[in-house]
């Protein structure tokens, strides 16, 4: 008998294409402007011009998709896992929601 449990893919998760206006509030209180391609429970792709480290931990504000709803944007921890270029100077910056912030 196997007792092994295989963790859950993550990329299963039900991922939602949004193309929501979002900033990239980095340590030193700079805001990168940025575009949150799509969310899922477990993650976010953003297109912007920031290249985050490898692994880096970025907050991420990501605006509410109906304009003028007047609701605040939603904030998180991200865990870059991957990012490349996609020409304009702009970045696909790939990850894990480890924390929501607010």
């Amino acid at each position: 008998m196997n007792d092994h449990v295989t963790p859950p893919d993550r990329r299963l998760d039900r991922r939602i294409p949004l193309g929501c206006a979002a900033s990239i509030l980095l340590r030193e209180g700079r805001s990168v402007a940025a575009e949150c391609i799509e969310l899922s429970v477990s993650g976010m792709t953003l297109h912007a011009a920031y290249v985050p480290g490898e692994l880096e931990v970025i907050d991420v504000a990501v605006m509410s998709p109906g304009a003028g709803l007047g609701r605040p944007p939603l904030v998180t921890r991200l865990k870059v896992t991957r990012c490349h270029a996609i020409g304009g100077g702009r970045y696909e910056i790939g990850g894990a929601i480890t924390q929501v912030v607010g």
